[in-house]
């Protein structure tokens, strides 16, 4: 993993803070019912009004991404709109068209992802998002040029031009798979710094492209990439990471497990049942019942309990490879509710009482 992708984790991007001047238009300073002049100079494509007070007419000069209107003799009154956003039409997958040009469109790709024009930008990664789906094998060969233009996208500020690349991020998982191993880590880093912020829609687009990323990379390749996520020093990293990775074991089979190391998953998951937030420790609960069934159903994904059948009982094997702590903690979760299990721990040796 290269080190650019973890230095992005060590701070979440703080909040927006919402007040008076919020994107939903409130004033900074109320206008009391007074008649408004001086509007600056009007633009005729970006001008508009609004009522307030008992209907007085306000009028509202609107640029890329705010709105600001001069009253009684030059105070200044902002707007906070983002008027252009609301302009971007987010498209789902299934609602996608084919392109006419795919010729025209591959050659202009690559200029259009790495424009300053943040509306040709958006524009651009939807017609990525269909090549993706109509046209997969012909932009197959701009891959590495075009995933750093899309992380690159998906660290805008502007919040259509990131949901937009968060949608190409799942388009591109989906067509791609398994050939974005190598590039895999600067997106992941970045959709598990979206799918942690406060921005709902698109914290909601993200989880969709890490669903997406979990459906359709191999879990065997994908599960050492997202293991070091697990231990990240962000809370909400390790809840998003800690439930792609339990959405991915079960996609190994009985002998995916057998191969990955079913001692080596246990481990990941008990340590995630202490977790800080609630959404890592029922990854966590989700992963060790999954486990426990894998593991009474084929006790020979132990060498070890092959060779020790008096070991076989699950109880054993997550005594014989965790602490005490963390297996009463796993036990607790996986086996019945009426039987409850002590452990003991004298002179280093361990015991189990069944009441």
């Amino acid at each position: 993993m290269s080190g650019n992708a973890l230095r992005d984790l060590n701070t979440l991007p703080t909040p927006e803070r919402k007040n008076d001047s919020s994107s939903k238009g409130n004033f900074s300073k109320p206008c009391n019912g007074k008649t408004i002049d001086n509007v600056e100079e009007q633009l005729k494509k970006s001008l508009s009004s609004v009522q307030i007070n008992g209907g007085e007419t306000l009028n509202v000069q609107h640029n890329k991404s705010s709105a600001s209107v001069q009253i009684n003799g030059g105070e200044t009154v902002n707007v906070g709109v983002e008027v252009a956003n609301s302009e971007v039409e987010y498209i789902e997958s299934e609602n996608l068209s084919d392109l006419e040009d795919v010729d025209t469109c591959l050659k202009k790709l690559l200029p259009g992802l790495d424009s300053k024009d943040w509306i040709l930008v958006v524009e651009t990664l939807n017609n990525v998002r269909r090549l993706s789906v109509f046209h997969k094998e012909r932009m197959h060969s701009m891959l590495g040029d075009l995933i750093p233009l899309v992380v690159k996208s998906l660290k805008n500020p502007r919040s259509a031009v990131c949901k937009t690349a968060i949608m190409t991020s799942a388009n591109i998982f989906s067509a791609y798979n398994d050939d974005l191993i190598d590039s895999l880590d600067p997106l992941l880093v970045q959709l598990l710094l979206k799918a942690s912020q406060d921005k709902r829609f698109v914290c909601e687009a993200a989880e969709r492209a890490l669903e997406a990323m979990t459906t359709s990379v191999s879990p065997m390749l994908l599960l050492p990439k997202l293991q070091p996520y697990l231990k990240n020093r962000n809370p909400r990293i390790r809840a998003k990471a800690s439930m792609c990775f339990s959405h991915s074991v079960p996609r190994l089979g009985v002998e995916g497990i057998k191969e990955y190391g079913i001692d080596k998953l246990i481990q990941v998951a008990a340590s995630q049942l202490s977790d800080q937030l609630p959404e890592s420790r029922e990854a966590a609960r989700t992963l060790l019942l999954e486990l426990q069934t894998v593991y009474e159903k084929s006790h020979g994904l132990s060498t070890v309990v092959s060779e020790n059948p008096e070991m076989g009982s699950w109880e054993n094997f997550c005594l014989s490879k965790l602490s005490p702590l963390s297996a009463q903690a796993v036990l607790r979760v996986t086996t019945n509710i009426a039987r409850e299990v002590s452990l003991l721990v004298p002179n280093g040796e361990f015991y189990i009482d069944h009441i």
